[in-house]
């Protein structure tokens, strides 16, 4: 049985079934980290979500973890419907430009990405 995750948009509710979570982990260069929040924020509403990211949130660290790490964690039903997005994403001019707007306020080399299955 799938868990299901109910998203409340104002006066709406949806459940939908989640089976994964993708993550993006990147690092900012210090004294940068706010940067990269603000750009990821923008990220996620001009091009993540048109692309087809439908939930998410961002996570930044705390404790125990680097303080420069920003994520975004995406709620996916499979890994078609991510791997749809990517495709998207591959070819989508703002998502280039967005890129090199990104480069630097981050440390080269950390950004990753990760795929969690929801038990």
């Amino acid at each position: 049985m799938s868990p299901v995750c109910s998203l409340h948009t104002g006066m709406h509710t949806f459940s939908e079934a989640i089976m994964l979570i993708a993550t993006w982990q990147i690092d900012a260069r210090f004294g940068h980290k706010q940067q990269v929040i603000d750009k990821m924020k923008e990220w996620e509403e001009k091009i993540g979500k048109p692309a087809g990211m439908k939930t998410g949130r961002l996570l930044t660290g705390s404790i125990g973890a680097l303080e420069a790490t920003v994520m975004h964690e995406w709620e996916v039903e499979n890994l078609t419907e991510i791997e749809k997005v990517w495709s998207k994403l591959a070819t989508h001019p703002d998502h280039q430009q967005w890129g090199r707007e990104l480069e630097p306020y981050v440390v080269s080399g950390t950004s990753r990405w990760q795929v969690y299955r929801v038990l």
